[in-house]
C-alpha cells in the first residue's frame, strides 16, 4: 500500500514538473534568444552615433564648398538619417520590452517572445545594414 501510494506521489510530481517545465524552459530558450540577438548589436549603439556624425560632418563639408555636389551631401544626410533611425529602433524596442512574464499564460508568453524575436531581428538586420553602409561610404 505504501509503495502504491509512493509510486502515484512521484509519479504525479514527475509529471506535473515535466508538462510544467517543458513550456517553461521552451520560453526561457527563446527569451535567451532573443536577448542574444539584442546583445549582438547592442554594443554597436556607439558605432551607429559615432558614424552619424562623421556623415553629418561631410556633409556640413560638402556644403560649405565652392562648388555643391549636392548628390553627395544628400548621399552623406541620408546616410546620417539611417543610422539614427537604426539607433532609435534599439532605443524604442529595449523601452517596449518586458523583462518579467507577468500574469502571461506559457501561450501567451511564447507568442510575445515569438513577436519580440520579430522585432530585434529587424532591429539587428537594419543596424548592422547601417553600419556597412557607413563604412563603405566613409571610407
Amino acid at each position: 500500500m505504501k509503495r502504491t501510494i509512493l509510486f502515484l506521489i512521484l509519479t504525479s510530481f514527475l509529471f506535473v514538473n515535466a508538462c510544467g517545465l517543458k513550456g517553461s524552459s521552451e520560453n526561457e530558450k527563446l527569451r535567451a534568444e532573443v536577448i542574444a540577438v539584442h546583445d549582438e548589436v547592442m554594443p554597436k549603439m556607439g558605432q551607429l552615433k559615432s558614424l552619424e556624425r562623421k556623415a553629418l560632418e561631410r556633409a556640413q563639408e560638402l556644403e560649405s564648398e565652392d562648388t555643391i555636389d549636392s548628390a553627395k551631401v544628400e548621399e552623406y544626410k541620408s546616410l546620417a538619417y539611417d543610422l539614427n533611425h537604426a539607433n532609435e529602433a534599439m532605443f524604442e524596442w529595449m523601452h517596449q520590452y518586458e523583462k518579467e512574464d507577468g500574469d502571461k499564460s506559457e501561450e501567451e508568453l511564447k507568442q510575445y517572445l515569438d513577436g519580440q524575436m520579430l522585432q530585434i531581428t529587424k532591429v539587428n538586420v537594419e543596424m548592422k545594414a547601417a553600419l556597412d553602409n557607413a563604412k563603405k561610404a566613409l571610407k
